[in-house]
């Protein structure tokens, strides 16, 4: 018998928390060893909390990816950053993912202060350590420590996997005893029309540049599975305006199907089966004032 037999199950939920673009779903992707949230090098790709399962031995983590949080705006800004702060309350653990080329930037300060003022503990994970010099490392991570808020700091990076085993060990030895909350071979909680909305929307991110992905929304309408065992999946792409439609159709509409194709080759190795992927662009002037859209996302419409 194992020691991973005999040893007591545990189970909890682990928060990654952090300033936009630190990380988060790079290292999310990385600790459950699959794809579970997408991921472009634009801040604020992350528009709700989604729940990657990982097991380490006798131990199931559940990690929560929350949004970004930065100084909110618009009405989706104050709803994702209020479902960051809700996921670092209603976690077990808190691990704060600090760009450690940005430093502790304006955003990542004022984390760090409404930590302390929750009188919440955290992890603290730098992150990108392969891009800094190990003196600037240890002033960064002296400066963070200095508010006491963490018990434990680690050095990371999430694309590479530096040090990403040693803030595993460490997450799994703190995690309360208790039955695991979910199957064995589950890996999020996303349902699969969600998961694939948001595989074309990162796909649209990657291609389109500047504000226009911010303005633009994607929807599963149509999922029908096939006799001959693949997928038909219809999907809408909202944006706010007509000239926003022409630049996502591109010309002759090349660009929609590149994404399309970029979105069905993951989709069909996500599924492993053949995907017919047909999308439609429409405009929708406010959908980012649509109670509907923000039910379907887990955020709080009137954060």
């Amino acid at each position: 018998m194992s020691r991973a037999d005999t040893a007591p199950r545990r189970c909890g939920f682990v928060a990654l928390i952090g300033a936009p673009n630190a990380g988060k779903s790079t290292l999310l992707n990385r600790l459950v060893g699959a794809k579970i949230s997408i991921v472009t090098p634009k801040v604020q790709t992350t528009r709700t909390r989604v729940l990657g399962i990982a097991l380490r031995g006798a131990a199931q983590i559940i990690f929560i990816d929350t949004p970004g949080i930065f100084q909110p705006r618009r009405r989706l800004d104050r709803a994702m950053v209020a479902a960051a702060w809700s996921g670092a309350a209603d976690a077990d653990l808190v691990v704060l993912l600090i760009d450690a080329e940005k430093g502790a930037s304006r955003d990542a300060r004022r984390i760090v202060e409404g930590l302390e003022k929750a009188g919440r503990k955290a992890i603290l994970a730098l992150n990108k350590i392969d891009l800094v010099r190990r003196d600037s490392l240890l002033a960064l991570s002296a400066e963070l420590n200095a508010s006491g808020v963490f018990t434990d700091t680690f050095m990371i990076s999430a694309s590479k996997g530096d040090g990403v085993d040693d803030l595993m060990t460490a997450l799994v030895a703190r995690l309360p005893e208790g039955p695991w909350l979910y199957p064995e071979d589950q890996l999020s909680d996303m349902p699969e029309r969600l998961l694939a909305a948001e595989i074309t929307r990162e796909k649209l991110f990657l291609q389109l540049r500047q504000e226009l992905p911010y303005s633009l929304t994607v929807e599963t309408e149509e999922w029908e599975d096939r006799p001959d065992g693949s997928v038909r999946i219809g999907q809408v792409v909202y944006v706010q305006r007509d000239s926003q439609k022409a630049i996502v159709l591109g010309k002759g509409g090349q660009r929609i199907k590149s994404v399309g194709a970029a979105a069905r080759e993951e989709l069909e190795g996500m599924l492993g089966c053949a995907v017919h992927l047909f999308l439609f662009v429409k405009v929708r002037e406010k959908w980012g004032d649509d109670p509907e859209r923000y039910r379907d996302w887990g955020l709080d419409f009137d954060a």
